[in-house]
This record gives structure tokens, C-alpha cells and sequence, in this order.
């Protein structure tokens, strides 16, 4: 797969995560969107790119600014981790959910008092995962909040 586009460059030569200086073509706007959460830090899709690009192919991409800013990246089918998979990774996928719903309902049958931050050390999860699924059973009716955020309690239906 490759992207090109027109560019005013600052070099003529391959970037990798190692010579990389993230140059705006647009200051003004690349800080507006930093600053409303659309776009993260500068050069972070380089450094994401070359991070997980080996998982999907088992090769880095190419970077190459010029006249035309170009990237591509290889893809291989054979190499993705989840090809052939089919219908079983959905189902996979909803008995980890059903699985990780269900830790947090036994924990808060046990302490109602427990903050999405004590769950998701106990857990050993991420505090944005705790709360995908926390707010994801709230919505669908089987865990309520009475009380305030600070002093509050977990009702589980």
C-alpha cells in the first residue's frame, strides 16, 4: 500500500524513526489540531508506523520525502496475525468481553466502594479499558451508580 503527496521538502532522502524531525507544512493548523485532541504529538505516526508495521508484514515501511512525500507500506496477508481466523475471532472477541464485564461485576459484588482506578489495578488493566466496559454496562442497565463519584457506591443489577 502507498500514499503520495505533494510536498515541499526539507530533504531529499529516506526517513526512519532515527533521522526523524517532524516539520509542519502548517504550524498553525497542525497546533489547532494537536490542541482539540484530532491529531497527536508530531512524527508519532512515523514512530507508530515502524512500530507495528513488522506485525502485519514482518517488514519496516518506507518514508521517502521528496518533490513527492511517499509512504508505503508493505503488506502480506500471510503475515497478519489474525488471517484466517474468520467467524472465530468475533467469537473470541465477545467471550473475552463477557469475561471482562463479568471480573468487574465480581469485584464490585464484593466492594461497591471500589473506584474505576482500584479496578483497574486490581484487574491489571488499563484505566480507559476499566472504563469502556464500565460505562458500556451502565448504558445497557446492569451496573448503576448511586452516590456521588468520590463517595459513591456500584450497584450491580
Amino acid at each position: 500500500m502507498y500514499v503520495e503527496n505533494a510536498n515541499r521538502a526539507s530533504q531529499d532522502a529516506f526517513i526512519t524513526p532515527e533521522n526523524l524531525e517532524p516539520n509542519p507544512k502548517n504550524p498553525v493548523i497542525a497546533s489547532f489540531f494537536r490542541n482539540i485532541g484530532y491529531a497527536d504529538q508530531l512524527g508519532s505516526g512515523v514512530r507508530n508506523l515502524f512500530k507495528y508495521c513488522k506485525y502485519y508484514s514482518g517488514n519496516e515501511p518506507e518514508f521517502v520525502e521528496g518533490d513527492v512525500f511517499r509512504i508505503v507500506v508493505p503488506l502480506d496477508d500471510g503475515y497478519s496475525f489474525d488471517i484466517g481466523r474468520g467467524p472465530d475471532v468475533l467469537q473470541a472477541t465477545t467471550q473475552a468481553n463477557q469475561t471482562t464485564e463479568q471480573a468487574i461485576i465480581d469485584l464490585l459484588k464484593q466492594r461497591p466502594d471500589l473506584s474505576q482506578k482500584q479496578l483497574d489495578c486490581l484487574l491489571n488493566m488499563n484505566l480507559n479499558t476499566v472504563k469502556y466496559y464500565m460505562k458500556k454496562m451502565r448504558n445497557n442497565g446492569s451496573l448503576q451508580r448511586e452516590g456521588s463519584s468520590q463517595k459513591g457506591l456500584w450497584i450491580v443489577k
